[in-house]
């Protein structure tokens, strides 16, 4: 998307433009555009009624924006040194497109982008474009220069906006003064990128009255293909899993990522086991082996002891048995019945369980599942607040406004056990943070999601136009700001400064093209990043 702002060649017509004398679109095979006329008195009075608390804010924007300028250009030449291999270290630029859109809900597997997920992504660029522009048009106006039109564009299949004005006007202002308005749109960029990162860390206190916020995991969204599915629906609450208390949908992926990790370290969480009593183990069916494949009837998962040499249960085997040990101690047991047993071993995560398996009682021994390599086994508790069982039990003990967040849930609590991969099972849901205090409309769980998600968005797509039109490029701010901030360096001529103003141009589009194809690359070819 291009962004920029257009400078008129031409006699003036007036300080306010009559929109009878202009066309309001054009169109070509490739460009076209919009003008909107409208808006001149409004945004010319305002500049001029506020004229001077205007100038001494867009100063601060000067500054911004030329401190910006050279750190970007900077970065573009030090990402050049590392597509050219001159050093390894970057500055991450590559990951540009994912903190674009690190706002959006994450996708649920086996579904496309939603229409909200789009909705919220073409509002915040719409919203972030208009500030940029609104705030070329405003320091313009408070210098005295009246804009001729707003105009939306869409170049190929670029789309963008720019503010034109009355080119005589505008170069007769002192280099200061110009430097004002071309600096405008990357400093309102960044004030109200600055605004949307306040208001998303305050939303959980804004929506205090209305939202419980980190008490738990809501699901909003899970896959029909999802295993989850059996168990879980929209308004079900995930309160912890293997036992750790699970507050926000960044705590469950957390936890999935360290379990991946250790997948991959090889370290894995095959040491989850149960104190199992003797009795069940003797009732326990046998274990089917063919070619070293292990299966067990319907309904049932095979479980493999946790030797403990200290233990003095009739299923304690000495070291010197321990092979004959691993083939004979296997059984086949319900998980249903297993989950609600004593956990023992030292691959549960959180605190206050046995974590020896020595622990058991004298008639219990620790059975672990038997996995085959790459999966995992995680026990999930859940609760059903928004259920019609529970807002039913509610109406008869007259709790109308029961909220989850102050005590136990009282209904709908159960446990499942999900065995495999952990971030199949966190791309199969879309959670919240937030829970409604009063369930009165389904769609008000969606609530904070949304805003959540049009803040983030904002914040980044704001950041990135700020950032983008701070590049020393062709038709960017960064053009305007550069050829005018040279005329402060006095001992160069006007056929110098030109010169180095165009030769520094080019050399930032060429630096931009490598550092956009690093990004392209990047993110279509992510195993190969350094």
């Amino acid at each position: 998307m291009a962004i920029r702002r257009a400078r008129r060649n031409g006699t003036h017509r007036g300080l306010i433009p009559v929109r009878a004398n202009r066309r309001t679109c054009y169109l070509s095979c490739w460009y076209c555009d919009w003008k909107i006329f409208s808006l001149n008195e409004l945004l010319y009075f305002f500049g001029q009624r506020y004229a001077r608390f205007l100038r001494n804010w867009m100063t601060f924007g000067v500054a911004l924006s030329v401190i910006s300028l050279f750190g970007i250009t900077m970065m573009l030449f030090w990402e050049a040194a590392a597509a050219f291999h001159l050093h390894r270290w970057s500055f991450g630029l590559q990951d540009i497109p994912l903190s674009l859109f690190w706002g959006t809900t994450p996708l649920v597997s086996g579904l496309s982008i939603s229409i909200m997920d789009f909705a919220v992504v073409v509002f915040s660029t719409v919203i972030s474009v208009t500030v940029h522009e609104l705030g070329h048009a405003v320091a313009a106006a408070s210098e005295g220069v009246p804009i001729e039109y707003v105009a939306i564009f869409l170049a190929v299949i670029f789309p963008g906006a720019l503010v034109a004005f009355n080119n005589d006007l505008l170069q007769a202002l002192p280099n200061f003064a110009s430097l004002r308005i071309y600096c405008a749109g990357i400093w309102h960029n960044a004030v109200f990128s600055l605004v949307c990162g306040l208001a998303l860390l305050l939303l959980p206190l804004t929506l205090h009255p209305l939202y419980i916020h980190g008490e738990n995991a809501m699901v909003l969204e899970i896959s029909p293909s999802s295993p989850l599915s059996d168990y879980l629906s929209r308004g079900d609450v995930i309160l912890s899993v293997d036992g750790e208390k699970i507050h926000s949908p960044h705590e469950l992926m957390e936890k999935m990522v360290q379990v991946d990790t250790k997948l991959l370290q090889g370290m894995g969480s095959n040491e989850k086991g149960y104190c199992v009593p003797n009795v069940l183990l003797e009732e326990s069916k046998t274990v089917s082996v063919l070619d070293d494949n292990f299966s067990c009837p319907d309904g049932h998962a095979a479980f493999i002891g946790l030797p403990c040499l200290n233990s003095s249960s009739f299923f304690e085997i000495s070291s010197k048995h321990h092979g004959r040990y691993k083939k004979e101690n296997k059984h086949c047991l319900s998980p249903e019945l297993v989950v609600k047993l004593t956990k023992c071993g030292e691959g549960w995560g959180g605190t206050g369980f046995l974590k020896n398996p020595c622990s058991c009682s004298k008639n219990e021994y620790c059975m672990k599942p038997l996995l085959i390599p790459g999966m995992s086994w995680f026990e999930v508790s859940y609760a059903k607040p928004y259920s019609s069982e529970c807002f039913q039990l509610r109406r008869n003990t007259s709790l109308v406004d029961f909220n989850p967040g102050y005590g136990s849930y009282p209904c709908g609590i159960g446990t499942f056990v999900y065995v495999g991969d952990m971030l199949i099972l966190a791309h199969s849901m879309r959670l919240s943070a937030y829970q409604p205090r009063w369930m009165h409309f389904s769609w008000s769980m969606d609530v904070p999601s949304t805003l959540e998600n049009i803040l983030a968005c904002a914040y980044h797509v704001s950041a990135a136009l700020a950032a983008m039109n701070s590049l020393p490029v062709f038709f960017l701010d960064g053009e305007y700001i550069l050829g005018t901030g040279l005329y402060y360096i006095t001992w160069l001529n006007p056929r110098k400064r030109r010169r180095a103003a165009k030769v520094t141009l080019i050399a930032g589009t060429i630096l931009s093209v490598i550092a956009l194809s690093r990004i392209i690359y990047f993110t279509y070819y992510p195993v190969t990043k350094v």
